[in-house]
């Protein structure tokens, strides 16, 4: 465990879908003896629904809403917390700002394309964006959408190359980067 000098720590974990958030937020969160927080099952929780569903019944405008106003909650509470958000979270409305006006200490978790389409063609099943998209043209559609959302990631103020890291690895560096 990495001993932390000051309380109101607020990590927050940007990145494309498969760069790892989740996993190395819950990492770290151990590492740091801090609550880990995952938006989309927070939002879940709250909705009552999961995420799928929600976009189903409600469509995405109504997600986005409520992706925006559960962040803020999270963002503006006291409390200490590793935020593991959508890949998509900092790309919509004023989410960025909520984020960045938060706290100093946001981190892209930055791959490659070439790693995000081996790990992304695992798992297009549970990934409705990419579901239907074969392995030959996922490495496209993935450098066309970071084109889009580097824009967003790169605001982030500390970018970690993950490329051939362990979530471990990934997480000490944070954890001593934001201490």
């Amino acid at each position: 465990m990495i001993f932390v000098k000051n309380r109101n720590l607020k990590i927050i974990l940007l990145g494309y879908m498969g760069s790892g958030k989740s996993t190395v937020g819950k990492h770290l969160a151990v590492l740091l003896n801090l609550r880990f927080i995952d938006l989309d099952n927070y939002i879940e929780e709250g909705e009552k629904m999961p995420v799928p569903k929600i976009f189903e019944q409600k469509g995405e405008l109504y997600f986005r809403k409520k992706e925006h106003s559960y962040l803020a909650e999270i963002v503006q509470s006291n409390q200490d917390f590793v935020l593991a958000t959508g890949g998509g979270t900092p790309c919509y409305g004023n989410n960025l700002n909520t984020i960045l006006s938060g706290t100093d200490n946001v981190f892209y978790l930055k791959l490659s394309i070439s790693e995000l389409a081996k790990r992304l063609s695992k798992e297009k099943q549970q990934r409705p964006l990419i579901k239907n998209i074969t392995d030959e043209d996922l490495p496209e559609f993935i450098g066309k959408h970071l084109f889009e959302r580097n824009l967003y990631y790169g605001r982030a103020a500390h970018p970690i190359e993950c490329d051939n890291r362990s979530p471990d690895e990934v997480a000490e560096e944070i954890g001593r980067l934001s201490v």
